[in-house]
């Protein structure tokens, strides 16, 4: 056990230390095939959302993460009430140009303390099988785990990567669910012309 908790804080170590472009507030962009008009729409889109959010409720500004990626828009977090999570979702919905909202905002009680756990621990295993793992670009993701069910938000550059990626997700142990959000580079409507 201590080897292989060594091994994750290594790994933790080496990922945080890479030089590649980071997008968003969280997704680490190895290769990135959207233009950079693309990527500054995805920024403006995401500064706009987040301000309105913050404007709406200070608190918003720290426990909603928002991600943006050719228009769709990814929110994780957690809320007091159900009904936090429909205006948050609302409020997405009103942002100038979104094509998509995926919302894994949780309610606040839904989970204890060794729910958390168990989704940090699954989170973890399934970043360090993408990271080992030649045929993914593992920084192209951002990996969301609550309540055992895994929510992945990202760019393949290929199917066989997308397969590759939803392959680890499912070899991970006590997994309830998997959502992807996982892209293809020449599926973003952007690049077409």
């Amino acid at each position: 056990m201590k080897y292989f908790l060594s091994s994750i804080l290594i790994v933790i170590f080496l990922y945080s230390c890479s030089p590649a472009s980071r997008f968003g507030a969280g997704v680490n962009i190895t290769f990135d095939p959207r233009t950079i008009g693309m990527q500054i729409d995805d920024t403006i889109m995401q500064k706009n959302l987040v301000a309105r959010l913050s404007l709406n409720e200070k608190k918003y500004f720290l426990k909603i993460q928002v991600e943006v990626l050719d228009g769709r828009i990814f929110l994780a977090g957690t809320v007091e009430e159900p009904e936090e999570k429909i205006k948050i979702t609302k409020l997405a919905w009103e942002t100038k140009g979104v094509r998509e909202v995926k919302n894994a905002i949780t309610i606040k009680g839904d989970s204890n303390f060794k729910q958390t756990a168990k989704d940090i621990l699954i989170t973890s295993q399934l970043r360090t099988a993408l990271i080992f793992n030649k045929k993914t670009k593992s920084r192209n993701y951002t990996l969301e785990t609550i309540d055992r069910k895994i929510y992945i938000f990202g760019i393949a550059m290929d199917t066989d990567e997308k397969k590759e990626v939803l392959s680890e997700a499912e070899k991970i142990y006590d997994v309830e669910k998997i959502i992807p959000s996982i892209y293809l580079a020449n599926e973003l409507s952007r690049n077409k012309i």
